[in-house]
């Protein structure tokens, strides 16, 4: 008989050592899934739950209310965007909660949405797994409030184009800092990726801002609305 794709916290661990956060990890891939948690729980993170498709997925968020999801966003029964779906409703009900969509494939039109909901969001090709350090590198950034695009993703929506491009005022190197940006990259990671100061960063994001009209604003997180920009200029 085949085992149920859905479990709980499993074995118990040692809760007085420190954690990054608690997690659920929802794909119906469970060879996936179950790597997914192993890695994550060896670079010290708390997996609370495992789902093989949305209604488990929001069932073990209602109960545990993680840190972080991370989901694949084609899920049982149509293999669609029921990933995708629940995401949304778990942003609505856990504003808090971060959330990480995994995909086989570019899902523009569908993340935007999502990617707009502000802090603690991310996209990732599937394929990125396969790098541990990067993979556990995003996940960490997401769930301390970043806003992570899949660089696949970034150099896609650079390549096309339409007429009223509200990007067309940044200069060359103000758009490869943005992309590193829309990346989840701090400014000092910037910095070591163009091999410039950090000060340099800063002057190229501020003239970012300006170029954008978009002020400043404590209701918003200015950089976030950057990459939406960024995003939706396609």
């Amino acid at each position: 008989m085949e085992a149920s794709k859905e479990s709980g916290p499993g074995p118990a661990r040692d809760r007085t050592a420190t954690n990054k956060g608690r997690v659920v990890v929802a794909d119906d891939d469970v060879l996936l899934r179950e790597g997914i948690t192993s890695l994550l729980e060896r670079s010290g993170f708390d997996v609370v739950g495992q789902a093989g498709d949305s209604a488990q997925l929001l069932a073990l968020v209602q109960d545990h209310v993680p840190d972080l999801v991370i989901s694949d966003i084609r899920m049982p029964p149509t293999q669609r965007t029921e990933g995708l779906t629940a995401a949304r409703t778990i942003r609505e009900r856990h504003p808090r909660t971060g959330v990480l969509l995994l995909s086989a494939h570019i899902e523009v039109e569908h993340t935007l949405e999502l990617l707009a909901s502000g802090r603690g969001v991310g996209y990732l090709l599937k394929s990125r797994v396969v790098d541990v350090n990067e993979f556990i590198d995003t996940v960490e950034r997401i769930a301390k409030g970043g806003v992570v695009v899949d660089p696949v993703l970034v150099q896609d929506l650079f390549r096309a184009s339409r007429k009223d491009d509200p990007l067309a005022a940044l200069s060359a190197r103000e758009r490869e800092v943005l992309a590193l940006v829309a990346e989840g990259r701090s400014n000092a990671g910037i910095a070591r990726q163009l091999w410039v100061t950090e000060g340099t960063v800063e002057k190229h994001v501020q003239h970012i801002l300006t170029k954008l009209q978009i002020p400043a604003s404590d209701a918003d997180h200015r950089r976030v609305l950057a990459v939406i920009t960024f995003l939706e200029a396609r």
